[in-house]
């Protein structure tokens, strides 16, 4: 699990086709302080497994699943990346729970410039996404966390500040260029228990009429 803290931008050494997965290698710092090789960490909002690591370089294998599922398929030498470790429980959760499962693949509609040197930056999403989406909620690009300032349909806006723009890769991002989504898991299990709520109160309504219907 991750905060959308990102800790440092790494860069693409190498890229590997290995079958129908991928293996990466990144150069880092601060990340290879107290990873080894079986820890989670996200890269641009994709949790994955370390599989080797050194003092200046780590590896990962990005399966086919999630090269489907992100832009991690895209990268290539020189790239540079979001880097964050796995959360610490009894840290502060400075963003919000996010678990480096990425839910779409998404597109830079717009990007304008703020007084003050800040973004506002629009972001279009697959449709059926929607219901995730609200205003002031959190939401998870390339792992770095954002709040949602405005929504327009199948697209949302979020306020970035300089000091994101300077810390993460989001101040790389060009119209039409593609990003990570992962929308609040909140959202999701509410979703799922009010689904298994109808489904139980249509059940029961069922069973009534059943019974109701039943001659005396």
């Amino acid at each position: 699990m991750f905060t959308g803290l990102i800790e440092e931008t790494g860069t693409i050494i190498s890229t590997e086709i290995r079958g129908t997965s991928r293996r990466i290698r990144i150069k880092a710092q601060k990340v290879l302080q107290d990873i080894s090789v079986d820890d989670s960490i996200s890269v641009n909002g994709a949790c994955q497994t370390v599989v080797k690591c050194t003092s200046h370089d780590f590896e990962v294998d990005s399966v086919q699943e999630t090269l489907l599922k992100t832009t991690l398929g895209s990268l290539k030498a020189g790239d540079s990346i979001n880097l964050e470790r796995a959360m610490k429980i009894g840290g502060r959760l400075g963003g919000h729970i996010v678990q480096g499962h990425v839910d779409c693949i998404a597109k830079v509609a717009n990007v304008s410039i703020v007084d003050g040197g800040g973004w506002q930056l629009w972001i279009e999403f697959p449709a059926q996404y929607q219901k995730y989406i609200v205003p002031v909620g959190s939401v998870c690009i390339n792992g770095v966390s954002l709040t949602v300032a405005r929504v327009n349909n199948n697209s949302f806006m979020s306020a970035i500040i300089p000091h994101t723009l300077s810390n993460t890769t989001i101040g790389l991002l060009k119209v039409h260029m593609t990003v990570n989504i992962e929308f609040d898991i909140l959202a999701k299990y509410i979703e799922n228990m009010m689904q298994f709520s109808r489904n139980d109160q249509a059940e029961k309504s069922s069973v009534l009429n059943q019974y109701i219907d039943q001659p005396l």
